[in-house]
């Protein structure tokens, strides 16, 4: 049995037709709901991204079954299929999102000639803080943080928390890499900006010997039916390549 927690990555759920590209960015919701019944009836625990932290953090056992689960951009089908199942179950979620692009389309899917739904506003955001939902950052404007300069690095990181505390009226503690990307410049500017977590598209159940600000997960894929959603918790754990881990700020460094 995976040892750790996985922490799981969902972009869309909704009904979608049989696709063959870009399969990570969907889940048909029927899928969904039968994912979220496998977790509850084989006693998976489902914890915030706060418990995620206090229990690699030593203040709390890691249970033996552990998971998160997490979903990039903020997209309006959430509310629709994704909530209501994680309501039925009582399970935490913790959506990342994009500060610019509030109540907009996802514009970015025009680029491969997809769909662009919309994003949450900011007012459906704040009906579902207030209905338990979880938010964090994924920047101002969806962009490859390693791709940028270090002044663009620093201003997506920090002008997108100062936006979304506006509109929660609460600090915004967790922060998402668009697209995964990201380099020591991009982890120590969350740093500074004061996030406690941050999250990457690298492949493994997050551990004692991560650094808090760049936990691995694992990507949920259409295609993935209960068999292979068993798969992705508890064999395919191995990272393609090795996370950035700052000296001194893992888990395990910190709590020695």
């Amino acid at each position: 049995m995976t040892t750790g927690i996985n922490i799981l990555m969902y972009h869309q759920v909704g009904d979608f037709a049989p696709m063959k590209g870009h399969r990570s960015t969907y889940c048909h919701h029927k899928r969904f709901a039968s994912q979220m019944a496998y977790l509850a009836r084989f006693g998976y625990t489902v914890l915030s991204m706060d418990q995620v932290l206090a229990c690699l953090r030593g203040e709390r056992p890691i249970p033996p079954k552990a998971v998160a689960l997490t979903f990039d951009d903020g997209y309006e089908n959430f509310y629709e299929y994704a909530w209501p199942v994680l309501q039925k179950h009582g399970f935490p979620a913790l959506v990342y999102l994009i500060s610019d692009l509030l109540g907009q389309p996802s514009s970015w899917f025009a680029a491969d000639g997809r769909d662009t739904p919309p994003l949450m506003s900011a007012a459906r955001v704040r009906q579902l803080r207030g209905e338990g939902v979880d938010f964090g950052s994924h920047t101002a404007t969806h962009i490859k943080l390693s791709e940028q300069d270090t002044p663009r690095v620093r201003e997506e990181v920090t002008r997108s928390k100062a936006a979304l505390e506006d509109v929660l009226g609460e600090p915004v503690k967790h922060f998402c890499y668009p697209f995964g990307s990201h380099d020591r410049r991009a982890v120590d500017a969350v740093a500074d900006a004061g996030y406690l977590s941050g999250t990457t598209c690298i492949r493994a159940p997050a551990s004692v010997t991560d650094d808090p600000l760049t936990l691995p997960r694992k990507a949920i894929s259409y295609g993935d039916n209960l068999l292979g959603y068993f798969w992705r918790l508890h064999v395919k754990n191995a990272p393609k390549r090795p996370s950035i881990r700052r000296p001194g700020e893992t888990f395990d460094a910190l709590t020695a």
